[in-house]
């Protein structure tokens, strides 16, 4: 696969072809964070975006209970925390990926640049070393986070890539992975191998996807309102879930254990599929969660579930992030700051803080 390494620019200035793949340090009015930080003294500090007043005891390593993330030039429509919660990373409709510190200034310290149309997701592979990003261009890559290196351009699919996930989190492979596509198609790539290692044919456009932690099951959204999952050994159709009357947006599978999986839909809903192999419910839908509705927009909404599995987090297009306990269903923050729809809402590895990328161009980062 050489011809699909390219390395890595260290000049912002880089006058290298339009695909050259590179990471840079943040280039001017490029990627540039604007974060609050806390005060320090009696009197402002003239660097200070914000004070941080007294109150409830800090519950992170946040340098401040909120922190805002600008520099994107179009909506965010993908972020995420790294397995190790040092680093987040954010994909957007200009076409780029940024690599951002979780902890200080929140300083970005990577552009990865090489995709030729909207960023639609983007997943860390196990390790916190490896990136995957998903493309309206048709393609999906494997980056080097550490070098900028692209590892692989997959070019199978005929139609916009709108998701992928890693294959087998629970063991660690940072080589496997799944896109999903318009095209109906569901390919599983292994980083060593130039051509699919497997293909699923749904028939229908795919708008998520989701892989259970043994890396056994891949599970796709698709505009006909169902959650199938695929056996990876067999590459047939083991499991249906339906209760959406509408199209699915979102996937997300539970980190602790792997028995839930999480669906967003255009239907305004949010539910909880129980995954476990004796589960008594009909449907497998165990909870319906209300009040994180979608626009107009029909935005690709990623929801998220907690490290503890206590609480499920979703965007919406008012503006806000909504977080329900995930037993009891109700309502437990409806935080605001977004200026756009809310497009994916991620919870920290190992704190309570919890991440929101919006169609405003922003993030936030903000400790619960």
């Amino acid at each position: 696969m050489a011809e699909h390494k390219r390395k890595a620019s260290l000049s912002a200035s880089s006058t290298e072809e339009d695909d050259h793949r590179h990471i840079t340090g943040h280039a001017p009015g490029t990627a540039v964070a604007l974060v609050k930080r806390p005060k320090t003294n009696g009197s402002q500090d003239g660097d200070s975006k914000a004070i941080v007043q007294t109150g409830p005891k800090r519950t992170s390593g946040l340098q401040a209970p909120i922190m805002h993330l600008t520099g994107h030039a179009g909506e965010v429509t993908t972020c995420q925390f790294s397995d190790s919660g040092e680093h987040l990373a954010s994909g957007s409709t200009d076409k780029q990926v940024f690599l951002w510190n979780t902890y200080g200034d929140c300083a970005n310290y990577g552009v990865l640049q090489g995709h030729k149309g909207c960023v639609l997701e983007l997943q860390w592979m196990p390790g916190s070393e490896r990136l995957i990003t998903a493309s309206a261009d048709n393609t999906a890559i494997m980056w080097d986070v550490v070098t900028g290196e692209r590892l692989k351009r997959v070019k199978q699919h005929t139609s916009s890539v709108n998701a992928c996930c890693p294959l087998n989190k629970r063991a660690g492979d940072d080589n496997m992975f799944v896109s999903a596509s318009d095209d109906g198609m569901a390919y599983v790539w292994d980083a060593r191998e130039r051509h699919p290692v497997a293909e699923i044919e749904h028939g229908l456009p795919l708008t998520s996807v989701a892989a259970a932690l043994s890396g056994n099951v891949i599970y796709t959204g698709s505009l006909d309102n169902s959650i199938t999952g695929w056996d990876v050994r067999t590459l047939s159709a083991v499991q249906t879930l339906r209760g959406h009357s509408n199209t699915v947006m979102g996937l997300s599978v539970s980190p602790k254990t792997g028995n839930y999986l999480v669906s967003t839909s255009l239907d305004n809903t949010v539910r909880l599929w129980d995954l476990r192999p004796y589960c008594k419910l009909p449907n497998r839908c165990e909870r319906v969660f209300s009040g994180a509705p979608h626009g107009f927009e029909m935005s690709l909404i990623r929801p998220s579930i907690d490290k503890d599995e206590t609480m499920v987090g979703s965007g919406s297009s008012d503006r806000s992030m909504t977080i329900w306990g995930l037993r009891s269903g109700e309502i437990k923050y409806k935080l605001p700051g977004h200026k756009g729809t809310v497009t994916q809402v991620d919870f920290h590895p190992k704190e309570p803080i919890v991440l929101s990328g919006s169609n405003d161009k922003s993030m936030f980062l903000g400790e619960l």
